[in-house]
């Protein structure tokens, strides 16, 4: 599925990529989840405006699969030297070529047992976690869980996220 992306999460991935050296394939300015119907190629782009006038609190870039080793460096210096650069801080979520494997990427570092997506009237993704991690999967005023959602829509055209 293709990603379309607004002006400032184009810029932020290629300030991403020369810092970093990985490839980024999306980005959103996440403000926190504000409005329920944030959808399409708004959804990428947080509240809107330029990245000095955005409402984002933090960016959230998904990472071409193999390279979150790179994007983050040694002892996390690289990563440290962009966040710097954008005065943000950042998640990161590796790409995965599945939708599985993707839903699972966006819960990290939380430990997933197993992602089942069913195609019913809705496409809904079932996330098992661990009992002690629930609370990183959902994170602080569920902005995890709602990251994952986001990019399970915008990536694989997944309706819904649920915790089991």
């Amino acid at each position: 599925m293709a990603v379309t992306l607004d002006d400032d999460a184009r810029q932020y991935l290629a300030t991403f990529e020369e810092v970093t050296g990985a490839d980024g394939t999306d980005c959103i300015l996440d403000g926190g989840r504000t409005d329920a119907a944030d959808e399409g190629e708004d959804a990428g782009a947080g509240n809107g405006g330029s990245a000095g006038e955005s409402t984002a609190d933090r960016l959230i870039i998904v990472v071409a699969s193999g390279q979150m080793g790179e994007a983050i460096g040694p002892e996390g210096r690289t990563i440290q030297r962009f966040e710097d650069r954008v005065d943000l801080p950042v998640r990161l979520v590796e790409n995965a070529a599945d939708p599985e494997t993707f839903v699972a990427n966006t819960f990290a570092p939380a430990a997933v047992y197993n992602v089942t997506i069913s195609e019913n009237n809705d496409t809904v993704a079932y996330v098992e976690v661990a009992d002690a991690d629930r609370g990183i999967a959902i994170g602080t005023n569920g902005r995890t869980i709602d990251a994952a959602r986001r990019l399970a829509e915008r990536h694989f055209d997944i309706d819904d996220v649920q915790l089991t």
